[in-house]
């Protein structure tokens, strides 16, 4: 059986293959040679800076840890300051025993399928190591890495079917074994109120969601409105109960008429939106933190599709009623910042830093918010 490239098959490997103990790390010349060819290929792994020895003059002990460097360098690559404090994904690649994972390798002389398990699987990591090869402009080679080095702070394995928020490109994605098969345009957070980056699991769609008004908005007009002119207040769905402004589902609600259940730290959700005017724009960083999705109820309706039809989604939201519906499958879903992806060609497209992140002298900020207000 051969090293798979799934993470499943190298916690099986690593946790119920017994490793011979005599001759487990033995090295013989030409896997001496393939480790000093994966490290002389670092640069094109955008891992150049990595702090990996060569194998000039070592034993085999030593080659096991130089080998063991590499290897936690592809899984996790390098950098482990600031700019990733605030990737709140989680990965447990950690997890994964590198060391017998390698000693496997070894006896099966399979190296070179061990290391290409160990890097992103999803096609955007391949378009940004495959532009990197032919890119000319230093700039643009530093944004190719950082980026790199983003997907290895992502889980290798990240599921059968998920979903990627890019903040950067207005964009969410749905994926089925690594292949696109959905795509929405977003709005996220304000440079101000910049969308977080997270990790979480849909659970389900709530219909006709009520809007619970954060204080903050409702001392910016609402309130004043509420208590001055109640007839313009009950028009938008303004209500006030048990002390809590709310507002009543509806078109008009600034929810919009669908938003996931997905719970996180963040109190940020994916939500639809009662302006979609503002999809036009090119440059999408105008909500309070949560991510407003265009076309929301056919996204929902693909969110809900092997649950409820679409007529009985038309149906719910006809009714005006509020109702949360529960997906047999929950899906993870992450919340992600990528300057540079892949586009609809297959190549590589770049987009606005749109928070900063990509700057150095930027990185020490860290302007999250504690919930999203929408």
């Amino acid at each position: 059986m051969r090293i798979t490239i799934t993470v499943i098959a190298a916690f099986v490997l690593a946790w119920t293959v017994p490793v011979q103990s005599q001759d487990a790390s033995r090295w013989n010349a030409l896997q001496i040679a393939q480790l000093q060819t994966l490290i002389d290929d670092l640069p094109a792994q955008g891992l150049d800076a990595c702090n990996v020895s060569n194998t000039s003059a070592k034993d085999d002990a030593q080659l096991m840890i130089v080998a063991k460097q590499l290897a936690d360098a592809y899984l996790e690559g390098c950098n482990r300051g600031i700019g990733r404090l605030r990737w709140h994904i989680e990965s447990r690649d950690n997890l994964i025993d590198t060391g017998k994972l390698l000693r496997l390798a070894l006896q099966r002389d399979e190296l070179g399928p061990l290391f290409g398990a160990l890097r992103p699987q999803n096609p955007n990591y391949l378009a940004l190591r495959a532009a990197l090869q032919t890119e000319v402009d230093p700039e643009k080679q530093r944004i190719l890495k950082l980026n790199m080095e983003r997907w290895r702070w992502m889980p290798l394995y990240l599921g059968e079917k998920y979903l990627v928020v890019n903040a950067a490109s207005f964009e969410v994605t749905l994926w089925e074994n690594h292949k696109p098969v959905g795509r929405w345009p977003v709005i996220v957070g304000k440079a101000t109120s910049q969308t977080p980056v997270f990790d979480t699991r849909v659970e389900g769609v709530t219909l006709n969601p009520w809007w619970e008004i954060p204080s903050s908005i409702v001392a910016e007009g609402i309130g004043s409105m509420v208590r001055n002119n109640p007839t313009a207040a009950r028009r938008k769905g303004y209500v006030v109960q048990d002390g809590q402004y709310r507002q009543r589902p509806g078109p008009g609600n600034a929810l919009g008429q669908m938003k996931l259940i997905m719970p996180n730290p963040y109190s940020v959700k994916l939500h639809d939106t009662s302006n979609r005017s503002l999809f036009t724009k090119q440059v999408r960083t105008l909500s309070h933190g949560c991510v407003r999705v265009g076309d929301a109820i056919g996204f929902a309706k693909t969110i809900l599709a092997q649950d409820m039809s679409s007529a009985a989604v038309d149906n719910i939201l006809d009714s005006r009623t509020t109702k949360s519906v529960k997906i047999t499958q929950t899906i993870p879903i992450y919340i992600t910042y990528f300057t540079a992806g892949m586009d609809a060609e297959g190549g590589v497209a770049f987009f606005p830093d749109v928070y900063g992140r990509d700057s150095v002298r930027l990185a020490e900020r860290e302007p999250f918010r504690d919930e999203c207000h929408s």
